[in-house]
């Protein structure tokens, strides 16, 4: 029986994280689709903010709305429908030539890939032994490592020769395989035995739960610590490449700068799973984010090739790492009732720093504020999501789900 739910366990964990690996691939090939774009485009710094920011309020949106609903038919509904939306769009936008309908597809892959991630995260948390949660969760997260990994290869050699059409749709087509292994998923047990047991609550009811007295400290922390990290991770994840374009490299040289810096993600989430268990949560999120703030403030300074390159590896290491335990952790403030909508919620909020750090981005240098400038305000940003969590964040390790 044991070793039946470990592989029952591992096969979720397999479905669930080749979704979450499409997903990043997409995001991480969009970092390098903007700089391509704007040469092939000749596209503004603004519009170049926009590509990023767009996709981001489409993923407030999604985790919002999204979130809701998998409280009301269930997580594996929910989870098909918006890798559909996200396979579908993102597929499409491969043949787009206009800027503005590109704007459109990529709000309506935001809403998909937005939707999804939360709900991913939800649905593993409450299908796994309570001991085994955190780990688990980390490592769903860690497929979207792979997922950037293989997005820099994709636009390391594709890009430059073949188009940014092609990389996009060699990312979509293994998503349609993701989506059919997804409908032989089973639904959240815990959340079909409460659904059973209790009478479903209206939307709006849901929603205030979420900020009644008993949660809203835990709300408040999780809504800050997700606007900071969403804001500070899409303000230089998205930029990176274009970044060192600015500093200097050739775009060729740029892709395989950032493809090195990728490879750093894997044992930041590796290092996260494996701490967040032995010593908690707290521990991994304050840990990993000071982390994250240090080397941000290193790469903003950065005046050599070696520096760069260095400080970007270890904003690699300890950003990915503190977004598992940020996925791990979220879901385990709330009841199954609304655990769908509070995480939702909170990650619907973070993705207003989403829409905002790619935006500031463009802004800043239009004003000519320099990148150690803007990198501060990201350094910034990350610690005040660290002090949230130390100050007002509760332990959950071993503690089981409500």
């Amino acid at each position: 029986m044991v070793r039946k739910k470990e592989i029952s366990n591992r096969k979720l964990l397999g479905i669930a994280g080749l979704g979450w690996m499409f997903d990043a691939m997409d995001v991480g090939m969009l970092s390098f689709i903007i700089a391509a774009l704007n040469v092939e485009w000749h596209l503004s710094v603004e519009q170049m903010g926009w590509i990023g920011s767009i996709n981001s309020i489409g993923m407030a949106v999604g985790a919002f709305l999204f979130g809701i609903l998998a409280d009301r038919i269930g997580r594996k509904q929910v989870f098909i429908i918006t890798l559909l939306l996200f396979s579908l769009g993102s597929g499409a936008s491969a043949f787009t030539t206009s800027f503005s309908i590109f704007l459109i597809l990529r709000f309506l892959i935001g809403m998909g890939l937005g939707g999804e991630l939360p709900v991913a995260s939800t649905l593993v948390s409450e299908s796994v032994p309570t001991e085994k949660r955190g780990r688990i969760v980390v490592l769903l997260e860690s497929f979207w490592a792979f997922g950037w990994l293989i997005a820099a290869v994709i636009s390391y050699f594709i890009i430059p020769k073949y188009g940014w059409q092609i990389a996009l749709l060699i990312s979509v087509l293994p998503a349609f395989y993701a989506l059919y292994l997804r409908l032989h998923l089973p639904d959240s047990d815990r959340f079909v035995s409460t659904i059973q047991k209790k009478e479903k609550a209206s939307m709006f009811k849901n929603i205030a739960a979420v900020w009644s007295k008993k949660y809203t400290k835990r709300t408040l922390m999780l809504w800050i610590l997700w606007f900071c990290v969403v804001f500070s991770y899409y303000g230089m994840f998205l930029w990176l490449p274009s970044v060192m374009v600015m500093k200097g490299f050739s775009m060729i040289k740029s892709f395989e700068y950032v493809l090195i810096m990728t490879l750093a993600q894997l044992p930041g989430y590796f290092t996260a799973a494996w701490l967040i268990e032995k010593i908690g949560r707290k521990f991994v999120l304050v840990v990993y984010l000071v982390g994250t703030a240090l080397s941000a403030y290193l790469f903003g300074t950065a005046d050599s090739l070696a520096l760069l390159i260095t400080s970007g590896i270890l904003l690699s290491f300890f950003n990915l790492g503190a977004w598992g335990g940020l996925y791990a952790y979220t879901p385990e403030q709330y009841p199954t009732s609304i655990r769908g909508t509070g995480t939702g919620m909170a990650t619907a909020f973070g993705r207003i720093g989403g829409i905002l750090g790619p935006l500031l981005v463009p802004y800043l240098i239009a004003q000519n504020f320099s990148i150690t400038f803007i990198f501060t305000i990201f350094c910034i940003s990350v610690l005040i999501g660290a002090a949230s969590v130390l100050f007002l964040g509760k332990e959950t390790k071993n503690v089981a789900l409500e």
